[in-house]
């Protein structure tokens, strides 16, 4: 464990200062930002980029952006579409991060398709356990079952998504080769409170609005605190989009296997098809588009 990388966490459009990393940096399973939300790419990912500079040894993603062809003459890039890699530990192997050599910092994605990525770089190119890949695919995509160890490590992790120090535990925890010890408890303490959550979404799931294919819900400020990707499962088994409305944001979301592209369907420029966030002042004309595209399908 004393050789082990600097481990950081980070999304697509809250990145570390580049200054803030240690030596040569590879990062996974973060996407490019979005150039229809926010600050778009080139004052985010493309500012960090330009700032890592040399020091920038490899960087992995699987996530859709229009601007994936711009680097696809830079070796150190390899991306592709969620369409091609359900997750992004599969895109790991041994010979590249042979090929890559020592690094001094992961910088990963802090749900657990990013953990898992970082855990098998970490371990050159192995998966943490067997069919590690397959149950990250299993999270990141919702589709098949997860093994009961990734199931709780993914409850841990959306019930305490801000917690950089149980991100840490489940890297140390997967290289560690899922030992016993303070790592497993606090996953497992951690998982004991996404269950709490999961069953404030259920509640919460009763006042789902179903109407054109869309089961629709907003949250007032009262709302108990509840596990959001939980609440958009529940609407998708009332309709094939749900949507959530929280804090001035609308989380949009649908199957994986649904077909629906929201990045290109809403002209986000980036990111996961079937689930985006986009503020609520742009939610009505989201939901005309959304109906159309749902009509038309029939």
């Amino acid at each position: 464990m004393s050789t082990l990388p600097e481990l950081r966490f980070a999304s697509p459009r809250k990145l570390p200062r580049a200054g803030s990393l240690d030596g040569r940096v590879v990062v996974l399973d973060i996407a490019f930002a979005a150039e229809g939300l926010g600050k778009g790419f080139e004052k985010t990912t493309g500012k960090f980029i330009k700032n890592l500079d040399a020091r920038l040894a490899k960087w992995v993603d699987h996530h859709d952006h229009p601007l994936h062809e711009r680097f696809a003459s830079d070796e150190r890039f390899v991306l592709a579409t969620k369409a091609q890699h359900g997750a992004c530990p599969e895109m790991i192997t041994p010979e590249m991060v042979a090929q890559t050599g020592p690094v001094d910092t992961v910088l990963s994605h802090f749900d657990l398709d990013g953990l898992y990525a970082a855990a098998k770089w970490v371990l050159g190119g192995k998966e943490p356990y067997p069919g590690a890949d397959d149950d990250a695919r299993a999270v990141d995509t919702r589709i098949g079952q997860a093994s009961p160890e990734a199931e709780r490590i993914d409850h841990a992790l959306r019930a305490h998504w801000l917690d950089d120090t149980l991100k840490r535990r489940v890297v140390l925890y997967l290289v560690g080769g899922l030992k016993p010890g303070v790592e497993r408890t606090s996953i497992e303490e951690a998982a004991a409170d996404f269950r709490r959550m999961a069953d404030a979404a259920r509640r919460l799931a009763e006042d789902y609005d179903v109407a054109d294919g869309i089961a629709y819900i907003e949250l007032g400020s009262d709302a108990p605190k509840c596990d959001k990707t939980e609440l958009l499962l529940l609407g998708q088994q009332r309709a094939t989009v749900s949507v959530v409305v929280d804090a001035g944001n609308a989380t949009i979301a649908a199957p994986f296997e649904s077909g629906l592209n929201f990045v290109t369907l809403l002209g986000l420029g980036g990111g996961m098809p079937t689930r985006v966030n986009i503020p609520k002042k742009r939610l009505a004309d989201a939901m005309t588009a959304i109906k159309a595209t749902l009509a038309a399908r029939g």
